[in-house]
């Protein structure tokens, strides 16, 4: 298991799965294709509905034996598969949460014949009651006024005072604009901020995350920031060559601010 830990492999997940031994991963982050047409470079994308289903019934089949009885799943899908897709991972694991990632889209343009989608939806599905969750890993900090105002006798010593309020089901972060400094070049690539929240909840320090469609490869990132190990499929030779850069230059900061630190 250990040489498969922090490395991107080069091949469908469907196909090099098989390398990962059973119930050994403490999370799943899957960012798959969401059938919407983008380009990926291949014909990933450009299924059409039944196909797509039947293939997503496919990976998640070969993905979820892989995961500790402590451990968690997450898929980040559009409105329009999302049902069925949770329906079917529900027969294999139980859902805590539906979260409705908030993309904070501007309010200019959009569609003119329906309510224009603004969000995507990201499931969240655990394998036994001993799932991992710390909450406390994730907490939002209370601003300084919010604090102050809440300085009464009653609240002196309150753990939620102190340490932030709990992320709700409703993720208003903003997706990555192209002059963002974390933007690459990648279609349809995650905040960090959003990825970060998955990891740090949902896996242990020196856990191991799998993320079978890894993309631009901020699963990678958010492991590494935050001290756990991943393995990482992405189908597109391009995209690994991007995360690789993208992993170097990452490992590169945190040395020189090692250095400075010292």
């Amino acid at each position: 298991m250990n040489s498969l830990l922090n490395r991107i492999f080069n091949e469908d997940c469907i196909e090099g799965i098989d390398k990962i031994p059973d119930e050994s991963l403490d999370l799943i982050v899957a960012d798959p294709p969401y059938c919407l047409g983008k380009d990926y470079g291949n014909n990933s994308d450009k299924m059409d509905p039944q196909e797509y289903l039947m293939w997503t019934y496919k990976w998640i089949d070969k993905v979820i034996p892989k995961l500790k009885d402590t451990g968690s799943f997450y898929i980040f899908l559009t409105w329009r598969y999302s049902p069925e897709i949770f329906s079917y991972v529900k027969k294999y694991l139980t859902m805590m949460n539906e979260i409705i990632w908030d993309r904070k889209v501007p309010s200019m343009g959009g569609s003119t014949r329906s309510f224009t989608s603004v969000h995507d939806n990201i499931g969240f599905f655990v394998k036994s009651k001993k799932y991992y969750f710390d909450i406390d890993a994730v907490r939002i900090p209370y601003d300084a006024e919010t604090k102050k105002a809440r300085t009464r006798k009653l609240f002196e010593g309150a753990k939620w005072l102190e340490l932030g309020y709990n992320p709700k089901d409703l993720w208003s972060i903003s997706r990555i604009h192209k002059q963002a400094p974390e933007r690459e070049n990648h279609p349809t690539q995650k905040p960090l901020a959003v990825i970060d929240r998955i990891i740090k909840s949902s896996s242990p320090i020196n856990g191991v995350v799998l993320d079978p469609f890894m993309g631009s490869g901020t699963t990678a990132v958010s492991c590494i920031n935050n001290k756990r190990n991943y393995i990482g499929f992405e189908i597109n030779e391009e995209y690994c060559r991007l995360i690789d850069d993208r992993i170097r230059r990452i490992e590169a900061d945190l040395f020189d601010f090692a250095v400075v630190a010292q």
